[in-house]
């Protein structure tokens, strides 16, 4: 004989609505809790003490430093077709080293470029070696190169569009980006 599978379904159905409701369960037995004695002996009332005074407020925490951005930290500039750091570059980064040291969690990137003159590969190399030769000098301060991303980005983000030596050396530079 073959069964089809309604009449499987039905069946199945059928089992589960008897399985289901089961017998009545039975209410559980609860013993009644006996009364509480009462005694009928008097008791001084004992002195109240005296109130604790409430604890004093823990002293309210520092508030936190404002965040590092990429303006607190100064552009160093360089000479044409140079990555030497001069004095003032020097002065510059001694200042970002004073600023990242007192802000151990602070990463920075470090952002080589360089002016329009030269071949697109020339300024990529020459900017990498600016952005390097800046990481090395805060690596001699005691500041970890973990803490820095060196990148260059060659001629191709100018800080200023001119086509003359004022501009030039304006993007003859590298940046800090916190990141």
């Amino acid at each position: 004989m073959k069964w089809s599978p309604r009449i499987i379904a039905l069946s199945l159905a059928v089992i589960l609505a008897i399985a289901g409701s089961g017998c009545a369960k039975k209410p559980a037995k609860t013993t009644p809790v006996p009364p509480a004695p009462t005694t009928t002996t008097t008791t001084t009332p004992t002195p109240t003490p005296p109130p604790t005074p409430p604890p004093t407020p823990a002293p309210a925490p520092e508030p936190p430093k404002p965040a590092v951005t990429a303006s607190d930290l100064q552009v160093i500039h360089f000479a044409y077709d140079s990555f030497q750091l001069d004095d003032a570059a020097r002065s510059a980064l001694d200042s970002n080293g004073k600023l990242l040291r007192d802000n151990p969690g602070l990463s920075v990137s470090i952002d080589g470029h360089c002016d329009e003159r030269g071949t697109v590969e020339y300024n990529q190399a020459l900017g990498q070696k600016r952005a390097e030769a800046v990481q090395q000098y805060l690596n001699d301060q005691g500041i970890p190169s973990t803490r820095f991303r060196v990148i260059s980005y060659g001629k191709e983000r100018p800080v200023d569009e001119g086509h003359d030596e004022a501009a030039w050396a304006r993007n003859r530079r590298v940046e800090f980006t916190p990141r």
